[in-house]
């Protein structure tokens, strides 16, 4: 356990390993022996049938939560399963503590049908601003780190996506219809037009780790849970990339965002996204 009186800085240049191995822990401790081996009683729904939450999911988020405090004393853990438990929990964002940003697992949905289309997220960010991120994709066995002002890493190798195959149809990935508005459908529909191919997207942590390896060119989204962004949008920001709000303004964690926003691999496509968005809005 690290000193009261050390610094974010100094967490972040001694103990991002161990924030490593927690997230890695937590994996195999509460969610790998879960995969395809969840009963009917470990799965519940929360707002309807495609909102759900798992064994795993509370298991992992709990054995975080206990970890990631006592890895930086005086910090707070905002994670979704908590939140949907006390929303109250929430407005820790807008406070001067340190915050751990947890999803334990983003893509339960895929993970309850089997996919190995999941993975797990967490960010430490303060007075709203995303300091460090991690993604872990334990079927992969994939790790991505970004350090604010540091860089991103995947395994250990840097992430740099460059910019789009100049005349190549851009990729991009979007909120399903059903968690939209319809003012957020309308701009949505920006997208449907000549030399951009839009998809549903998957576990929203994996889709920004596409744009970050440049496999993925941009994503749409229009909902603004800290826990399925924070992580990816500094991943993607660390890797050279760009965010943008429907408002031309970086995408905030603590929110307020004019909706939708994108993040892409570079910020000339970060803006003509916008652009498309916008002409749809």
């Amino acid at each position: 356990m690290i000193e009261h009186m050390e610094t974010i800085d100094e967490f972040l240049a001694h103990r991002t390993a161990d924030v490593e191995q927690a997230v890695r822990k937590a994996a195999a401790a509460e969610i790998m022996p879960r995969f395809r081996q969840l009963a009917a009683h470990e799965i519940d729904e929360k707002s309807g049938p495609h909102d759900l939450v798992t064994d795993a999911d509370r298991k992992a988020e709990e054995y975080l939560t206990e970890v990631l405090v006592e890895l930086l004393p005086g910090s707070v853990v905002v994670g979704e399963e908590a939140v949907h438990a006390d929303p109250a929990t929430y407005e820790a964002l807008q406070g001067e503590a340190p915050v751990w940003i947890v999803d334990p697992v983003d893509g339960t949905r895929q993970f309850v049908h089997g996919d190995p289309g999941f993975c797990t997220l967490v960010a430490l960010a303060q007075r709203g601003v995303v300091l460090a991120s991690w993604t872990y994709a334990p079927v992969r066995d994939q790790l991505a780190v970004a350090i604010r002002g540091r860089g991103a890493l995947l395994d250990g190798e840097p992430l740099l996506p460059g910019a789009p195959d100049p005349g190549r149809d851009l990729q991009v990935a979007t909120s399903h219809p059903d968690y939209t508005t319809d003012d957020q459908k309308r701009a949505l529909l920006g997208l449907r037009t000549e030399g951009v191919n839009a998809r549903p997207c998957g576990s929203a942590g994996l889709e920004y780790l596409a744009v970050a390896r440049g496999e993925l060119d941009a994503v749409a989204f229009s909902w603004e849970a800290a826990w399925d962004h924070a992580a990816g949008l500094l991943l993607v920001e660390e890797a050279g990339g760009a965010h943008l709000t429907l408002a031309g303004e970086p995408f905030r964690v603590t929110g307020g965002n004019a909706l939708p926003f994108t993040a892409a691999r570079d910020a000339a496509t970060a803006r003509r996204v916008l652009d498309l968005l916008s002409g749809g809005a």
